[in-house]
């Protein structure tokens, strides 16, 4: 797996950013693994009040329910790290801001917490759109705690700039 940079990153966010301007949307972030990271990549960028609406650090279970409107019963049968709690992230993150595009990340970024079926590295996405059904993937990320969030970030910026571009014709 490739190591991201933090000027990598720099330049993803810089590339969102274009397009989120162009297409005069607004993003937030639904973050678990990443503590923020995505957000503070968004950040980081001058004019980011333009297209960054909000982000929600849910480490918690608690906090995944109580921000995001994540169900009870959705982490209970699935667990935190699943692809149905990671669409429900992303729903409950445009239902609960202004935007209209997010990204939702949970997953176990190590050393410890992983079990034999979800082992560390195991990480779910889901990208939602106003008005569109919400896309969702898990990847199996490997290396350190450190690359397994940098590889997750740089992940969540390529989703929401791949499917913006996609949905720019639809949307708008």
């Amino acid at each position: 797996m490739e190591t991201y940079s933090d000027a990598q990153l720099a330049n993803l966010a810089q590339q969102l950013a274009q397009i989120l301007l162009k297409q005069q949307r607004q993003l937030t972030v639904a973050e678990s693994c990443t503590g923020g990271w995505v957000a503070k990549c968004c950040t980081d960028l001058a004019g980011s009040s333009a297209w960054f609406e909000r982000g929600f650090v849910t480490y918690s279970n608690q906090a995944k329910q109580d921000l995001l409107s994540v169900s009870a019963a959705t982490l209970e049968q699935y667990g935190a790290v699943s692809l149905a709690t990671a669409i429900e992230m992303a729903e409950g993150a445009i239902r609960n801001s202004a935007a209209t595009i997010s990204v939702a990340i949970t997953g176990i970024a190590g050393p410890a917490g992983g079990t034999p079926s979800k082992p560390v590295g195991t990480v779910c996405f889901a990208f939602a759109f106003e008005g569109q059904k919400t896309q969702s993937i898990q990847h199996d990320l490997s290396g350190d705690r450190e690359m397994i969030r940098r590889q997750s970030v740089a992940i969540a910026l390529q989703g929401i700039i791949k499917n913006a571009r996609d949905t720019k014709h639809s949307m708008g």
